[in-house]
């Protein structure tokens, strides 16, 4: 009888578990919380979306517009340039086109680029700077379809908007059509600087728009066509491979160097501000590791400006303004990310300048402020916030008619 009793309530026990467990088990499912699908909200490039670009290029004869910013990223920070990974993909590549610095991106500002070809690859390299800075219908002869990739900064004064420009027309006029593969621009965050006028058109500004323009190389490039910029008014059959997950507001460190001097982001956000001493004698950080973060001369004063460097030949800039020559100004290595076109740098050399008729190199000033009016003011000795004020007006009919072509809040 004990061992009955026993096992009667060993039986027992473990019923009323079992209906526990299933008890427990019915009240964890009633109140489970299914698991919601986050969105992916990391920046993807155009060039990563082969998807979206391949089939516009599928038997057909390609040319690209490409330099070292044309790649595809892996998620491991490794990648796989443009040119290689169309070929992988059967991709019928003809040539390629080369913008200022070359191919390879180890030219010097304003060097002459020259035809050649890729030692890799054994494709055509096509100079798209120096005399020819736009394709001819030779080079476009049995061309299909053209593709630009090559990570912009946003200024109007550096060179590969004039360079999307002129691709555009040229295709435009040989009826080719061309694919913009977009990437973002570090400078989208704001608009301001002077606005090109139309008789100082150059290669350093094809169009009459403020300095600094917060626009994509993918929504200027579509500005420049529906705006009709091209000669005659013409337009191309244009497609731009948006950006997924982007807006102007949107952080972006480059991972590869858009030019010899521009190293790294600090660079490439005083670059607006700085790029100006371009037109003029004084030297802003070229033949230094800190290209566009500072700027000095010789003949500044260096009882007003206590910083000095001395530049000397290097990557990038064989032969920089006074090189080998001490130089006095500013250290701007550490300035928090600018949201305008600070004039302070340029002031503070124009008036502590001690040989005022070597400063400016006019006709070069003019060409990348795209006015006289600037230079002009600062030898009236205007100051920065009242030069900056005087952009104000233009730089607000230039926004009305950038909303219209924007791809991104």
């Amino acid at each position: 009888m004990p061992f009955l009793f026993q096992f009667k309530c060993t039986v027992l026990w473990f019923s009323c578990m079992l209906m526990a467990c299933g008890q427990a088990k019915k009240t964890e499912d009633i109140t489970i919380t299914p698991i919601k699908t986050v969105k992916d909200t990391s920046l993807v490039l155009a060039a990563n979306q082969t998807e979206a670009y391949l089939p516009l290029l599928k038997d057909k004869k390609v040319a690209l517009v490409a330099n070292p910013t044309s790649v595809i990223f892996k998620k491991d920070g490794s990648y796989t340039h443009l040119v290689d990974s169309l070929l992988a993909h059967k991709i019928q590549l003809q040539k390629v086109f080369a913008p200022e610095h070359g191919f390879r991106g180890n030219i010097d500002a304003g060097e002459v680029v020259k035809d050649g070809k890729d030692t890799k690859t054994g494709l055509s390299l096509i100079s798209l700077y120096g005399k020819n800075k736009k394709p001819s219908p030779t080079q476009l002869q049995d061309i299909d379809v053209v593709l630009f990739d090559i990570q912009d900064v946003g200024v109007r004064f550096y060179t590969y908007i004039a360079t999307l420009q002129l691709v555009l027309e040229a295709c435009a006029e040989a009826d080719i059509p061309v694919v913009v593969l977009d990437r973002p621009n570090p400078n989208a965050h704001y608009i301001d600087g002077p606005t090109m006028e139309a008789e100082h058109t150059s290669f350093l500004g094809m169009t009459e728009i403020p300095l600094v323009y917060g626009m994509t190389i993918g929504e200027y490039a579509n500005m420049i066509n529906e705006k009709g910029w091209l000669a005659k008014g013409i337009k191309a059959k244009l497609t731009v491979i948006p950006l997924k997950n982007y807006t102007h507001t949107t952080a972006y460190s480059l991972p590869i160097r858009p030019s010899p001097n521009l190293p790294n982001d600090q660079a490439i956000q005083l670059y607006p501000s700085l790029g100006l001493f371009e037109g003029t004698n004084i030297n802003a950080g070229r033949g230094t590791e800190h290209q566009f973060q500072r700027f000095g001369a010789s003949f500044l004063d260096s009882t007003q400006l206590h910083f000095s460097y001395t530049p000397q030949p290097n990557f990038g800039s064989k032969f920089p303004k006074e090189k080998g020559k001490k130089c006095y100004g500013m250290d701007l290595s550490n300035t928090p990310r600018l949201n305008k076109v600070s004039m302070e740098y340029l002031v503070a050399a124009y008036n502590h300048c001690l040989a005022k008729e070597k400063f400016f190199l006019t006709n070069s000033f003019t060409k990348h402020a795209g006015t006289k009016k600037l230079q002009k003011q600062l030898m009236d000795g205007l100051s920065a916030t009242a030069i900056q004020a005087s952009w104000q007006p233009q730089i607000a009919d230039f926004k009305k008619i950038r909303a219209n072509y924007l791809l991104y809040p």
